[in-house]
């Protein structure tokens, strides 16, 4: 099979049996992982134990957000330590953890969250698809903090459903139009979008009590050392874990379940440093991993990136993408490692996607994979997009850079596509090595538009050698 070429550019086409050369910036880019991971390190609490039960929560269904808030600000008080949630369940609305606290919750324990959106007020500063606000509280929420983390064999509950916050997103147009709840609404989205696109200040941005805009499920916002481990979390309102403008982040054996939840998305680290995620499952009503970096004007103009991103060893079920950059992506997103992963599922639509478009701005470079196994995605199996849709347009363009992106030995044994590039003629993608990849059971010719020294090297698709022409 031959690559189909979409482009007015042309490409230098390389077969499969030329002679293979040194990719030193690939394995140069690889040595530095490891100075990487030198860095990222899961904080340590001293040996002091708060029980939620000691300070009054109950398993009878009563709201026991005050007990738990207690119990943390008596660990912080002293120095430190866990704040444990022992076997039962335990009703609560927004947990906000402070510094030096370990928030565990042991097996057979489980933290279910209201559904009421009063449980979530007051407002914090937060953010919604990229843009800053005042807001409903994260279900679980940090500010400013240090050595922070929710660890445990126990499980959290965001109860969402079509019932309550979900509705928010699906409610119908008819519905919409006589003002029922609905992030749709003119005073929800397109308000915080044109606030935003103003430059009116985060402060100004209030939300929350009637606008219809979901929190995330746990958001660390300013802080530094953080460590999710060990948990289950399902049925979250929006994203799942939302770490923002933080350092230092450990995600280690989470199980994340959020099928059929709107913006469902797993793991969203935004304009964050330095972050590990490891042996994890996802499961998700939307992408698994996404890599965000802000939206828009205040992004840009804030130019903080996500840089230094580890993530290995995770298996990917359903899901919009396993492993994505996009579509947030104003402040850039640099130095990012994805292998030792495993990916299938018929519902699972892309495994490695990169998105963005032509108002985003920021630059995306530095993208290392390898070692993936795919076993079946219902879309295309590497896909990089310049012209991901945006629902309000911006006056100003911004387009976004893409540059360095390496992919090695990654099998695919089902999908529509093997290999989907769409870049923009006005900024192409640039220098993209597909290198030692084997792909099956395709069932379209790959589309390649506007990119600049692709090189594919040694890739098969359907057991015929993919070349550039």
């Amino acid at each position: 099979m031959k690559t189909l070429i979409l482009s007015a550019i042309i490409l230098i086409g390389l077969s499969a049996c030329s002679t293979v050369p040194k990719h030193t910036d690939i394995e140069e880019g690889w040595k530095a992982m490891d100075g990487i991971l030198e860095q990222i390190k899961a904080p340590v609490f001293p040996d002091k134990q708060f029980v939620i039960t000691d300070f009054g929560a109950k398993t009878d269904g009563s709201l026991c957000t005050d007990a738990i808030r207690q119990a943390i600000v008596a660990c912080n008080q002293a120095g430190g330590g866990r704040v444990l949630v022992p076997k039962g369940t335990y009703l609560t609305g927004a947990i906000h953890l402070l510094s030096n606290v370990e928030l565990h919750v042991e097996e057979g324990a489980t933290l279910l969250f209201s559904t009421d959106p009063a449980d979530y007020l007051p407002v914090v500063q937060s953010r919604f698809e990229g843009s800053e606000m005042m807001n409903y509280s994260p279900l679980i929420y940090a500010w400013k903090q240090e050595n922070i983390a929710v660890t445990g064999k126990g499980t959290l509950d965001g109860q969402a459903s079509i019932e309550n916050w979900w509705l928010w997103v699906w409610q119908s147009k008819e519905n919409v139009a006589k003002g029922l709840p609905s992030q749709n609404n003119p005073n929800s989205v397109p308000r915080l979008l044109d606030l935003m696109g103003q430059g009116v200040p985060t402060a100004e941005r209030v939300f929350g009590e009637g606008y219809y805009l979901r929190p995330s499920f746990f958001q660390p916002y300013y802080c530094k050392n953080i460590l999710i481990e060990g948990v289950t979390l399902i049925n979250p309102p929006m994203w799942m874990l939302h770490p923002v403008l933080s350092e230092n982040i450990t995600v280690r054996g989470v199980k994340l379940f959020s099928q059929g939840a709107p913006n469902g998305d797993g793991c969203d680290p935004e304009c964050c440093k330095n972050v590990l995620i490891e042996d994890c499952e996802f499961n998700t009503g939307d992408d698994c991993i996404a890599i965000k970096s802000g939206r828009n004007r205040q992004g840009y103009e804030m130019g903080i990136p996500t840089e230094n991103v580890i993530i290995r060893n995770c298996k990917m079920l359903d899901g919009h993408g396993g492993v994505v950059l996009g579509s947030e992506t104003s402040g850039g997103v640099r130095n990012v490692y994805a292998y030792n992963c495993e990916m299938s599922s018929p519902h699972l639509e892309r495994a490695i996607r990169l998105k963005s478009n032509k108002y985003r701005g920021g630059v995306i470079e530095n993208v290392y994979v390898r070692d993936i196994k795919v076993g079946e995605v219902n879309n295309a199996a590497i896909r990089i997009n310049q012209n991901y849709f945006s629902i309000v347009a911006p006056k100003e363009i911004r387009y976004t850079t893409y540059r360095n992106i390496f992919i090695e030995n990654l099998s695919c044994e089902k999908a529509e596509y093997a290999i989907q590039i769409m870049g923009l003629e006005e900024l192409p993608i640039e220098n993209v090595k597909i290198i030692n990849c084997t792909f099956n059971n395709i069932e379209k010719e790959n589309v390649l538009e506007s990119v600049e020294g692709l090189v594919l090297e040694n890739v098969s698709i359907n057991g015929e050698p993919s070349v550039v022409e």
